[in-house]
């Protein structure tokens, strides 16, 4: 098993380019099975969710093509409507195809997702949604099945909370209903608008996406597209505060600032030296002083779940005591122990972490829990005394590609061992 080992105490100099955003690649190679001509996908990122994705879709009867950033899917029949437990019990995304296989094959066998220990993400607004539009749903045996024998029917569903996947997912189900259906309390995320973008290029008729109300008009069938993803703005602030955290002069290309807008004003809040050079560039600079400011996670446009761990370790370097508050996920502070392991002070109250900083963190062994969780570790090895080693770092390469070679580039101490 894979180990990240890391001599920290350097400065993160240079320049590190964004990959594309594993969270839109993911809904939009699910997006490739709601047709029968090819969907080009450009700017996919090599991680390992990715490839089980494209291992789920050759499954269901997907031929697949890569050639470097740029994948082609061709989906000509639907072989088995069927994401098997061996498969995707690592990745929490595979209930994205449950939509396009109920609107395409009006049938869909889904295993119930795995992937991190983060608390629950339960489908259950999947499914209801997937009901309104006129599936029958049932589950056993750790599966859940949709049948849509007759298509399924435009509707109106309200999400009780709002949820990305699950926005994702009835979006593509409604794209081929018939009739009109409006989806309300919609995610406003930039990967449901990626999502959207690529689907009316595919021929969908949809309107609001970005917005909390979603309007689909259902087509007879989609045609096939090309697409360039987005760029990961979670990779793009992880990349920001490990500058920042370092003392570093670092600048991240690629990215689109706006995406993490919440996160940048947090830095600057904190006294970080940040510029945005034009409209894909952010460069940190050093000389900065770090200070204590309080942060809650919230869903799009506020500051993102994802990029809480790594604001964690950032303000175990600021002076003062903050406060952040998780409200999207109930147990994502599984980090903070191994945080601790390093000589940080934090102290949790239930969906609250009191950090107390300056803290001088000193190298340890430590364990990554989930994806976020091994990135905050990674930054806090970043500025420790003396080596850090990170075992199960299969759960970063889940979402962040290459990140130890990136991070070398710019300076780091970074290596992986078996």
């Amino acid at each position: 098993m894979d180990k990240f080992v890391i001599q920290g105490g350097t400065p993160l100099n240079g320049t590190i380019h964004t990959s594309g955003s594993k969270n839109s690649a993911l809904p939009a190679l699910a997006a490739a099975l709601l047709t029968d001509e090819p969907v080009v996908l450009e700017r996919i990122p090599k991680v390992r969710d990715i490839r089980t994705m494209q291992r789920l879709l050759v499954d269901i009867g997907s031929r697949m093509e890569e050639d470097g950033e740029r994948t082609t899917i061709v989906t000509e029949k639907i072989v088995s409507p069927e994401a098997p437990y061996e498969l995707v019990k690592t990745m929490r995304a595979s209930s994205l195809v449950l939509g396009p296989l109920a609107a395409r094959a009006g049938r869909a066998r889904v295993s119930l997702p795995g992937g991190c220990a983060i608390g629950a993400r339960p489908i259950d607004m999947h499914l209801a949604g997937l009901v309104k539009l006129g599936a029958r749903v049932s589950q056993e045996h750790g599966y859940v099945e949709a049948v849509a024998p007759d298509g399924l029917k435009g509707t109106r569903f309200t999400f009780d909370r709002i949820t990305v996947t699950g926005t994702e997912d009835i979006l593509m189900a409604a794209v081929l209903a018939h009739g009109e259906t409006v989806i309300e309390n919609a995610a406003r995320e930039p990967e449901v608008v990626d999502l959207a973008s690529l689907l009316r290029k595919m021929g969908a008729k949809i309107e609001g996406d970005g917005t909390s109300v979603i309007r689909v008009q259902g087509v007879t069938k989609l045609h096939g597209a090309t697409h360039r993803i987005i760029a990961d703005r979670i990779e793009a602030g992880t990349f920001l505060i490990a500058g920042a955290m370092t003392d570093g002069d670092l600048t991240v290309t690629g990215c689109v600032p706006e995406h993490f807008g919440a996160m940048t004003a947090k830095m600057l809040e904190a006294g970080v030296r940040m510029t945005q050079v034009d409209d894909t560039t952010v460069r940190i600079q050093p000389g900065g002083t770090l200070k204590a400011v309080d942060m809650t996670t919230q869903e799009y446009p506020g500051f993102a779940t994802d990029l809480q761990a790594q604001y964690m370790a950032l303000m175990t370097q600021a002076d003062g005591i903050s406060i952040i508050t998780e409200t999207i996920f109930e147990n994502r502070f599984m980090h903070a122990q191994e945080l601790m392991r390093m000589g940080a002070k934090i102290r949790l109250d239930g969906r609250q972490a009191i950090v107390a900083g300056r803290s001088p963190l000193s190298g340890a062994g430590v364990i990554a829990s989930d994806l976020r969780a091994s990135a905050s570790l990674v930054l806090a090895a970043l500025v420790a005394k003396g080596e850090t080693v990170i075992d199960r770092v299969y759960h970063i390469d889940r979402g962040y590609e290459s990140i130890e070679e990136k991070l070398a580039g710019v300076g780091a101490k970074i290596r992986r061992a078996e």
